[in-house]
C-alpha cells in the first residue's frame, strides 16, 4: 500500500507541476480539467477525486489558491499595479481579486504591498516522501563525492525559528511539533515562504518552495535545542510570527562538512551518513580550532539534494 501510494504521488507531482507553468505563463487555458485529463491520459472523474483525496479541496479550489500564491509573492516583490496582477492570474476585476486574496489571507492586496506580513502559503501539494513511508533508498550508493571540509566566517545576522527539546530528526520534530497548535509543518513552512529577504533563499520566487528554510540546533539555558527557521539580514525589522522565535546570531567561525548534489532517493540515508562519519573522524588538533558549543551558537544544517548537504558547526579557537 504503501509502495503503491508513493507511485501515485510520483505521477500526480508532475501533474502539479504542470498547473505551476501554466500558472507562471498566465495560461489560464492551460489549466481546465479538459486540458489536463487530455494531456495526462486521467479521465476529469478520476483527477477531480484523487485531488480531493490527496489535498482535502476541490480541484478548482486548488488552482484558484495557487493562483492567489503567486499572485502574493508579485505583489511583494513587484511594482506592476495590482489590477494588472488581478487580471494576469485570471481575476475577472479588481473587487474579485480582492475579495478572494482578503478571504485567504486575512489582509487586502493594497495592505499587503503596504506592508507584507507574513501569511500561511500553504497551496502546494508535496509528493509522499520515501523515507517517511519507510520505503527506503533504491539500489545502492551511486555519489563518488568526497566530503569537502573548510572553515568560513559567518557575518552577523538573525535566526527565525520555533525549537523542540525532545525530538530527534527532521521527521520526529515534525510529528512532535504537530500537536502544538499553530507549529505544525505546513503552518510554520507557509509563513517562512513567505518572509522575504531570507539569506539562504537562492532567489526563487516559487510558492512553497521551501527555500532558504533550514534545520538548526541551538544550546541555550535549557539544553540543546533542534530548530527548523530562516536566516535573516542583521537589520532584519518585519513582523515576527506569535508562535517564532527571533535571535540575533554574532559574527562568528565556523567549520563547514558539505557532500555534493545527490540522488534524493537513491542516496539520502548513505550521504547522511557519509557526512556524519566525517565529522566523527575529523581531528582538531592541527587546526588550531575546536567545536564551540556555548550558548547562543547555532549549528546549521543544509539540506538540498539538489545542490548538497552540509553542516555547519561553530568553533572557537584554542587558547
Amino acid at each position: 500500500m504503501k509502495k503503491h501510494e508513493y507511485e501515485w504521488q510520483q505521477q500526480i507531482q508532475v501533474f502539479i507541476e504542470e498547473i505551476d507553468k501554466g500558472i507562471k505563463d498566465y495560461k489560464d487555458e492551460d489549466l481546465t480539467l479538459q486540458v489536463l485529463s487530455k494531456k495526462f491520459g486521467y479521465s476529469e472523474f478520476y483527477i477531480t477525486k484523487r485531488f480531493k483525496e490527496i489535498s482535502g479541496v476541490l480541484f478548482r479550489d486548488y488552482v484558484r489558491r495557487r493562483k492567489l500564491a503567486f499572485a502574493l509573492k508579485e505583489i511583494r516583490d513587484s511594482k506592476k499595479d495590482i489590477l494588472e496582477i488581478a487580471f494576469d492570474y485570471g481575476f475577472s476585476s479588481h473587487e474579485a481579486f480582492t475579495r478572494s486574496f482578503k478571504k485567504l489571507y486575512s489582509i487586502t492586496p493594497s495592505e499587503y504591498r503596504k506592508k507584507p506580513v507574513p501569511v500561511v502559503l500553504r497551496t502546494k501539494i508535496k509528493p509522499f516522501d520515501r523515507y517517511f513511508l519507510g520505503i527506503g533508498e533504491i539500489g545502492m550508493m551511486k555519489s563518488t563525492e568526497d566530503i569537502k571540509v573548510y572553515f568560513i566566517m559567518v557575518p552577523a545576522h538573525k535566526f527565525l525559528y520555533i525549537k523542540n527539546y525532545d525530538s530527534d530528526g527532521y521527521w520526529d520534530f515534525w510529528k512532535k511539533q504537530s500537536q502544538i497548535p499553530g507549529q505544525d509543518c505546513e503552518t510554520i513552512c507557509g509563513l517562512l515562504d513567505s518572509i522575504k529577504g531570507k539569506l539562504d533563499d537562492r532567489g526563487g520566487s516559487e510558492p512553497n518552495s521551501g527555500a532558504g528554510q533550514i534545520m538548526a540546533y541551538i544550546n541555550d539555558p535549557k539544553g540543546k535545542a533542534e530548530c527548523y527557521g530562516v536566516r535573516l539580514p542583521a537589520d532584519y525589522k518585519g513582523e515576527v510570527p506569535s508562535q517564532m522565535i527571533l535571535q540575533d546570531v554574532p559574527e562568528g567561525e565556523y567549520i563547514v562538512f558539505e557532500h555534493g548534489k545527490f540522488n534524493y532517493e537513491q542516496e539520502n540515508c548513505s550521504v547522511e551518513e557519509k557526512v556524519k562519519e566525517a565529522i566523527d573522524s575529523y581531528d582538531f588538533a592541527s587546526t588550531g580550532y575546536s567545536l564551540d558549543d556555548v550558548q547562543g551558537r547555532v549549528e546549521y544544517f543544509y539540506h538540498d539534494p539538489a545542490q548538497f548537504f552540509k553542516v555547519v558547526k561553530p568553533v572557537r579557537k584554542c587558547k
